[in-house]
């Protein structure tokens, strides 16, 4: 009953002007063309959705909100601006408080579905938990990494993406899951989950590498009995941008965690490096951007996209900014974000944002068959202003200074 409220409530101030630390905020009071374009991207966000749960409402066409991992990597990413005015901290708490009674329940959660898109929140959890001290954080991330232990996994060791996927490791399982087990590990003082972000991160990039090209595919099923996986390697059939760029940003962000002398930080830092140096030779020449389906610039159908190029340099940035990666890529990532500004960032008279050209959602399998064929990947739905474009483009742009 009181989610009901929650809801109704939402829904009423979503269609009135609202007050926010006493100043009325409404679609015409756009952020301050001034700022940095994180800082004009979160004013944007938090302006059309004074809650964000209001973004699942209202862009998802959902009842009721979800426990959801790209709505909780945009909170995330506002939240890194707290440097800057607390509000954007409150933003977060906010939205993750949705979900977390007193006693620490997440709703709606479902810990039998050992679904990894569902721990991703938890990194906001973390994150509540070391800044408040609040016991029901703690208990909700313990939730969490209790669906972690017995998550099913294949005999390497490599993690199922969903219990309703069997055998089936994807890309973006990896930072739906690794940077929280990182996160935890050291916040907690539980070194084994170290070793568990090395063995998924690498396990996965071990079946999924193309040896020619260098870039990863989708996904991979152990057990070959998907329609959409290769008979000899198990792999999806092509190289999706957004999943690359799950990949790259959870390899830059889990490092943040690591001890200086545990011995997978290398190993990691090499995947990085040759991930990278694959994903840069498949840029789009003309405007430094990337595709959709990745090495097939140029062919019919296929278009630059808005959140996998916001990842890639997001990914570049921060790893030359801490040294993983050489000078150059910062270089790279630095031009690559003027083509964003180009391409992708239209800026209303009112000052708010739209970002565009993001693909809303790809996968493979699921009731309503998803092949993972060329056809599939350039026909699935896009447009402005989904919160897995956003989310990174606030990420790039603090990582560059922009």
């Amino acid at each position: 009953m009181d989610h009901f409220y929650k809801i109704l409530s939402l829904l009423v101030l979503a269609n009135m002007n609202l007050v926010i630390n006493g100043q009325a905020i409404s679609g015409e009071d756009g952020p301050d063309t001034c700022q940095p374009w994180s800082v004009r991207m979160a004013g944007t966000v938090m302006t059309r959705y004074p809650h964000l749960t209001g973004m699942d409402l209202n862009f998802h066409g959902r009842s009721s909100p979800k426990w959801q991992y790209d709505i909780a990597m945009l909170a995330g990413a506002i939240d890194r601006l707290g440097t800057v005015d607390k509000k954007y901290e409150d933003y977060m708490k906010d939205y993750i408080d949705f979900f977390i009674s007193p006693r620490g329940q997440i709703s709606p959660y479902e810990l039998c579905d050992y679904n990894l898109d569902k721990i991703r929140p938890g990194h906001n959890l973390i994150i509540l938990f070391e800044r408040t001290g609040g016991e029901k954080y703690r208990t909700a991330i313990e939730t969490l990494v209790s669906q972690l232990e017995d998550q099913p996994h294949n005999p390497d060791g490599g993690f199922w993406h969903k219990a309703v996927y069997p055998y089936q490791m994807w890309l973006d399982g990896i930072y739906m899951s690794s940077p929280f087990m990182a996160r935890y590990g050291q916040v907690f003082n539980e070194s084994e989950w170290f070793d568990e972000v090395v063995r998924q991160i690498t396990v996965i990039e071990s079946h999924t590498r193309d040896p020619e090209t260098g870039l990863l595919y989708h996904a991979y099923d152990a057990s070959r009995g998907m329609k959409w996986s290769d008979d000899e390697t198990g792999c999806s059939p092509h190289f999706w941008g957004r999943a690359m760029g799950w990949y790259m940003m959870a390899l830059v962000d889990v490092l943040d965690f690591f001890p200086e002398n545990h011995p997978g930080r290398e190993p990691l830092i090499e995947i990085l490096n040759r991930t990278s140096e694959a994903v840069a030779r498949v840029r789009d020449e003309e405007t430094g951007l990337w595709w959709q389906v990745l090495d097939m610039g140029g062919r019919p159908g296929n278009y630059l996209e808005a959140s996998a190029s916001c990842m890639f340099v997001y990914a570049f940035a921060k790893g030359a900014r801490k040294g993983y990666l050489t000078d150059e890529y910062g270089s790279l990532a630095a031009s690559s974000f003027d083509s964003i500004l180009s391409e992708f960032i239209e800026v209303e008279e009112n000052g708010l944002l739209n970002i565009t050209n993001g693909c809303f959602a790809a996968g493979l399998g699921g009731l309503d068959y998803r092949s993972g064929s060329y056809e599939y990947y350039i026909n699935e739905r896009r447009g402005k202003n989904d919160s897995k474009s956003a989310g990174p483009f606030i990420m790039a742009a603090i990582e560059l200074n922009r």
